[in-house]
């Protein structure tokens, strides 16, 4: 019934198309992943369910439902080994809509988006509005665009917090020749509210004051024996910015070789922001047709970044009285959350794609995911790295 649903929206919208019995070209996706990290570690179960459909020659519509199930369990910030708990159990489940409408005129594509996904304690409403304009033969292709998401996070025992997340992207496509595009985008983006994560924590080794013990040894005099100091170990929040900036540049290519029927695509992306992190991510992947249907592609991905400016395992070195409870982004930052941390993580697999029919094509993924700290004092600790392997199947029907 859902795949339906669209269907009667866009034959209410063009009733002429259907009364001219013109059938509207459509594509309808449907894929399951599940994400598995070992040791025990989260497990995400995943549907998702696209659709497309050309509406006119010049109008297009598409839309995409997901469903996310998360289990297992996750790094608290506190250290392993300790009187902490290091690891936290957690359950949720993540349901999201989204669908965009978009209108070509002359060399203009303008596309409106908006979105919309909830989770037990957290809710976010998204738009977005992008133009992509062609010139030079079609040969040249530039897209610039703005986002806005509205979050709210319901914390535990703190109630409703917003955050407003902005994003401006521009970019270009351009063609080389006739078996190879060069494409360069350049993304913005503003966050600015509640950005701490209210399940990370961070540990300080303190001592707690016994009480005197006083002793009446008669005669009114009394004996009193100073309070000793026990050692302890109190977990606060984390305290990230409530402000930040980000930088991402985006460089990639394709290129097809004609004799050995298949094609190269490998990307470069820069990312920056005033948390202090700098990470490089680079993929290749290689798409080989073997005969007219079946297609398949190995690939390979590396990212690395430096730790946030605010990382620490500890607020032992951190000259603060009294953490607050409710950290409000001022001064001082810190956090323990091993994903600000320095690291790097690789990610190999293989992608299988068959064309079962013209109109209905399978396809399935394996991919092998390894994280782990570099560095010396910027890194969290090695079990709260995590090592995953991700399985995806899905399928692909047009009309």
């Amino acid at each position: 019934m859902k795949l339906n649903k669209p269907c009667l929206f866009v034959s209410l919208l063009t009733p002429g198309l259907h009364a001219k019995g013109d059938a509207i070209p459509q594509q309808y996706d449907y894929s399951y992943q599940l994400y598995q990290e070992e040791n025990d570690r989260i497990r995400i179960e995943s549907h998702y369910v696209r659709g497309k459909l050309d509406i006119t020659d010049s109008t297009q519509f598409r839309f995409q439902w997901l469903s996310d199930a998360i289990t297992g369990s996750s790094p608290t910030g506190a250290k392993p080994g300790g009187d902490q708990p290091a690891i936290a159990n957690l359950e949720d489940l993540r349901t999201g809509i989204l669908g965009a409408l978009s209108q070509k005129a002359g060399d203009h594509r303008i596309e409106m988006e908006v979105s919309y996904s909830e989770e037990d304690d957290y809710v976010s409403k998204g738009v977005a509005v992008s133009d992509e304009i062609e010139f030079n033969q079609k040969n040249t292709t530039f897209a610039f665009g703005v986002s806005y998401l509205d979050d709210t996070i319901k914390t535990v025992q703190l109630g409703d917090k917003r955050k407003d997340s902005y994003d401006f992207f521009t970019g270009v496509t351009q063609v080389i020749d006739k078996n190879t595009v060069f494409s360069a985008n350049l993304t913005l983006g503003f966050s600015d509210g509640y950005l701490n994560d209210q399940y990370k924590i961070v540990q300080r080794d303190e001592n707690l004051t016994l009480p005197d013990v006083q002793i009446d040894l008669g005669g009114g005099e009394l004996l009193v024996i100073p309070g000793e100091q026990v050692p302890v170990v109190n977990i606060y929040r984390e305290n990230r910015p409530d402000f930040r900036f980000r930088q991402v540049l985006q460089l990639g290519g394709k290129h097809y070789f004609e004799a050995e029927k298949a094609t190269v695509k490998a990307d470069v992306r820069l990312s920056h922001d005033d948390y202090g992190i700098f990470s490089q991510t680079a993929q290749v992947e290689w798409r080989q047709q073997l005969g007219e249907r079946f297609q398949l592609v190995p690939f390979y991905r590396y990212y690395h970044q430096n730790a946030a400016d605010f990382f620490m395992n500890d607020l032992n070195n951190v000259n603060i009285d009294i953490p607050a409870n409710d950290p409000d982004g001022s001064g001082p930052h810190y956090s323990s959350d091993y994903r600000l941390s320095s690291l790097e993580a690789q990610s190999v697999g293989m992608r299988l794609r068959c064309e079962l029919t013209d109109h209905l094509t399978a396809t399935a993924v394996y991919e092998r995911y390894v994280m782990k700290g570099v560095g010396n004092a910027d890194t969290s600790p090695s079990d709260a790295y995590p090592t995953a392997n991700i399985f995806t199947v899905g399928a692909s029907i047009t009309f």
